[in-house]
């Protein structure tokens, strides 16, 4: 009977022979992980990456949490100022040119699409201008805001990203090669406020370029309206461009557009024109970027 109670009591004695000294509470406040920036984001991500020349990087990745949703992202880096790079516009006046085929004629290393077109008869429905010859202007009634900014080639090779100016595109004589689009995203190294407008705030595919302070030129293809890629706004284009160390930069065609090439591999990214997820939905276009080295 004593060995019973003896044992009853041994816990309540062990209990009385803690102090409350000996307890330490966990006061420390919880870790609290702060949410990476756009920056931090693309810096941070396992980007597959490409060498494919001196002058052109090729990189890729696909989000699953790139503002709150999915993205494909292909990205070529342009080192314009390694020798021999150059940069040029094909394009056609009527019919059709897929990107992967002015890219062809041209030998070019890589290439993306350039602006705005008639999708019933070809040709550019922007402003265009190369080595000197006025090839279209901006048709009568087209959207202000889609053609507010300029890709310009100047006589000496030069990439720039430009505003339009109040007197027109005509007034930039000295500008021998010039393709008009939009909107302007970046300028002056700062995003650029976008007008609320369906083609900007919904989510779409993208094409987009732009240029650094280190005379980087920068081409971006976002895939879009596919459950793996959702596309992007304008303004999340304009963050993402000036996140790339972008001072200056603009959008270009877009939608089923949308088409990055690289040599001996092809389109690299995900065409939405024939609604799949895959390489084969290419559509013919008015003008082409392309990226090549002499």
């Amino acid at each position: 009977m004593k060995k019973t109670v003896a044992l009853l009591l041994l816990p309540a004695l062990l209990l009385a022979g803690c102090s409350k000294d000996d307890v330490t509470p966990d006061t420390a406040p919880p870790v609290v992980v702060a949410p990476q920036t756009l920056e931090e984001q693309l810096a941070n991500a396992d980007w597959e990456t490409t060498e494919v020349s001196k002058a052109v990087t090729w990189k890729y990745k696909r989000f699953n949490n790139l503002f709150n949703s999915n993205q494909s992202i292909t990205i070529l880096d342009i080192d314009l100022n390694a020798e021999g790079a150059k940069v040029d516009i094909p394009y056609v006046t009527s019919g059709f040119l897929k990107t992967s085929e002015g890219a062809a004629r041209a030998r070019a290393t890589a290439a993306i699409n350039g602006s705005f077109f008639d999708t019933s008869a070809g040709g550019s429905t922007v402003f265009f201008k190369k080595n000197g010859n006025i090839i279209n202007t901006t048709r009568s009634g087209f959207t202000t805001y889609r053609e507010n900014a300029g890709f310009a080639i100047g006589a000496d090779g030069a990439v720039a990203v430009i505003k339009k100016p109040t007197q027109g595109w005509s007034s930039l004589s000295a500008v021998p090669t010039l393709l008009a689009s939009g909107p302007l995203l970046v300028l002056n190294d700062a995003p650029v406020e976008q007008v609320q407008e369906a083609f900007n705030s919904n989510r779409h595919p993208r094409t987009a370029v732009g240029v650094t302070e280190a005379n980087h030129l920068i081409a971006v293809v976002v895939d879009g309206r596919f459950t793996e890629a959702h596309g992007m706004t304008t303004e999340e284009v304009a963050r993402l461009m000036h996140a790339l160390c972008c001072v200056e930069a603009m959008n270009l065609d877009g939608g089923g557009s949308s088409t990055a090439w690289v040599r001996n591999r092809g389109v690299v990214n995900y065409p939405s024109d024939n609604n799949k997820f895959d390489h084969a939905g290419e559509r013919g276009v008015a003008t082409v970027i392309t990226f090549m080295e002499e």
